[in-house]
C-alpha cells in the first residue's frame, strides 16, 4: 500500500518523543523510564559534565538541564549526580 515511509517517519516521531513504536522495545530498566530528552541530559550528567556543559551541546538553558536533572532522579531512584556513572555502568 506504500505505508512503509509514513511507518517509519512514526515510529522516528515516537522514538524523539521518548517513546517506542512497538511494546516489546520496552525494556523495564530505570534508564526507559525517562524522555529521550532526560537520558540526553542524564548520560552527559553521567561523564561528570556541568549543567552549562550540557545546556551548550544540546542547545537548552542550564535551568533546563537543571529541570530535566530534578525530574530524572526520582525515576532513576538516586539523589545525587555521583550516583548517575555507577547506574549507568550497569
Amino acid at each position: 500500500m506504500g505505508a512503509q515511509p509514513w511507518a517509519r517517519r512514526a515510529a522516528t516521531e515516537l522514538q524523539a518523543a521518548g517513546e517506542t513504536s512497538h511494546p516489546a522495545d520496552a525494556v523495564d530498566s530505570p534508564i526507559s523510564r525517562l524522555s529521550s530528552q532526560e537520558r540526553e541530559v542524564v548520560r552527559l550528567a553521567a561523564t561528570g559534565a556541568t549543567n552549562r556543559e550540557i545546556a551548550t551541546r544540546l542547545f537548552l538553558s542550564p535551568r533546563t538541564v537543571g529541570h530535566h536533572l530534578y525530574r530524572a532522579f526520582p525515576k532513576l531512584g538516586i539523589s545525587s549526580r555521583t550516583e548517575l556513572a555507577d547506574l549507568l555502568a550497569s
